[in-house]
């Protein structure tokens, strides 16, 4: 069976994201962002767009959005996402990382088994201000409107916040859903 797809954008979570995958018995792989699209396309079935300082830095991410794959953006990730599908990043009210509570709208296939409101870790230095035309909102909060958006029937996901982190409740559940989604609908 293929893994899952780390992309590192250089960020400080990326290691941990592979960490919580590894912890969970699946299969996961760390990837250059500079890789390109053709062996990304045949060599997993699915992956993660982690984080990193900008969107500058973010090599070939948007071009994996076109490769069929199941995707699931991370904070930076997230951005790449959006920007990429027409919507827009601006900076938030609210910077640093933190804790922040955070509603779920939607229990779609990546918030299976979640309640209805968890406490995540997050940076809100820049976030999704325009969600892309034919997405959805899967979560808000207090300072933030676009905390998690989907492009459901195409399996691409966003995360504001970083679930792979210890401050994250029940981090562990998104990736076991997008391993679950990847096995049903990847490669």
């Amino acid at each position: 069976m293929l893994p899952v797809y780390v992309v590192n954008n250089f960020g400080q979570f990326n290691h941990l994201i592979q960490r919580m995958f590894r912890d969970l018995d699946i299969d996961v792989q760390m990837i250059g962002n500079a890789t390109p699209p053709e062996e990304v396309a045949s060599g997993c079935r699915g992956l993660v767009l982690g984080g990193g300082p900008s969107l500058s830095r973010a090599g070939n991410s948007p071009k994996y959005l076109d490769l069929g794959l199941p995707v699931l953006g991370i904070c930076l990730g997230l951005h790449v996402i959006t920007t990429a599908s027409g919507g827009e990043v601006t900076p938030g009210r609210h910077g640093g990382y933190g804790p922040v509570d955070v509603d779920i709208l939607e229990h779609d296939d990546i918030f299976a088994g979640y309640p209805g409101r968890i406490r995540v870790w997050a940076s809100h230095a820049d976030e999704v201000s325009v969600v892309p035309e034919g997405f959805v909102r899967l979560a808000s909060s207090s300072i933030c409107a676009n905390e998690a958006i989907a492009f459901p029937d195409k399996h691409i996901y966003g995360l504001q916040w970083h679930p792979e982190v210890s401050h994250s409740e029940n981090g562990r559940v998104v990736y076991e859903n997008f391993n679950r989604i990847c096995l049903e609908y990847g490669h």
